[in-house]
């Protein structure tokens, strides 16, 4: 009877054993597929994050400019069917630019260049301060054909953006070179910030793609600017001209992102 006691008793241990290792067992499977969900999350939230998506750029009581070229009063330059236009974000209702921001001390400035007379090549590009003052004013002379252009900031210490400063700028085209007073004109504001050891990290890791970056921190200048040169110097990469169109199209102005870019605009010191 003891041995048959003792053959039950060992079975049963046995069969305790069996169940505790297949809930172990389990346990541990259910575990690692929670890891690599986790990581495939993280994984698509970090591409999410790194692609042109929809960017809120907020008034927030900031100065506010005008994205779509108005015209002087007493000028008399003709109609245009698309408006002289500053690529920044904006407010189409009232055709207002935000203020946007930047890293660095010289940034690029971008306009869409419409259509217009041959006659009509004289550009300038105008930097203010806070009271109105001059920081760098540059004539342009502009290309014959429509698209997108860019004016970048002299790099000379005089025209160096200081951190946390707001600056005004202005892009004219003069439609008639002697009076001043015929003018196509659109004007925004920048804001330079200061580049921290976290996205300073994460420009790093970026390689030569930091528009992805600067995009997920809404810093627009640098990121349009970035992305800008990337589809001017690579026509035949279709990522770098769906990136520009999503990124125009995330402040409203994915009908001007076909327009080639057709002038990069930077000076002598």
């Amino acid at each position: 009877m003891g041995g048959s006691a003792d053959l039950k008793r060992l079975a049963w241990v046995r069969s305790v054993l069996s169940y505790f290792k297949l809930t172990l067992i389990t346990l541990l499977l259910s575990l690692a597929t929670s890891q690599v969900e986790a990581q495939s999350l993280n994984n698509i939230v970090s591409i999410k994050q790194n692609k042109p998506t929809d960017q809120q750029f907020p008034d927030d009581g900031d100065p506010t400019g005008r994205r779509r070229g108005g015209t002087s009063r007493r000028g008399d330059c003709p109609n245009l069917k698309t408006p002289l236009t500053a690529l920044v974000p904006g407010e189409e209702t009232n055709k207002k630019s935000f203020l946007g921001t930047t890293i660095s001390e010289y940034p690029s400035f971008w306009v869409y260049l419409p259509q217009l007379g041959s006659d009509i090549r004289s550009g300038e590009f105008v930097l203010q301060d806070q009271e109105d003052n001059d920081i760098w004013r540059t004539r342009i002379t502009l290309p014959g054909k429509s698209g997108a252009i860019s004016v970048k900031l002299p790099q000379n210490p005089q025209y160096a953006l200081k951190p946390n400063l707001k600056y005004h700028w202005y892009f004219n085209i003069y439609c008639n070179p002697t009076q001043k007073s015929s003018v196509y004109f659109v004007d925004a504001w920048v804001r330079r910030v200061k580049l921290t050891p976290k996205l300073q990290q994460q420009l790093n890791n970026a390689k030569s793609q930091k528009y992805k970056v600067y995009i997920a921190n809404n810093i627009w200048y640098d990121a349009i600017t970035n992305l800008g040169e990337l589809r001017r110097n690579n026509s035949g990469n279709r990522a770098f001209v769906e990136d520009w169109t999503k990124l125009l199209k995330s402040v409203n102005l994915s009908e001007l992102a076909p327009a080639p870019i057709v002038q990069i605009y930077t000076p002598n010191k």
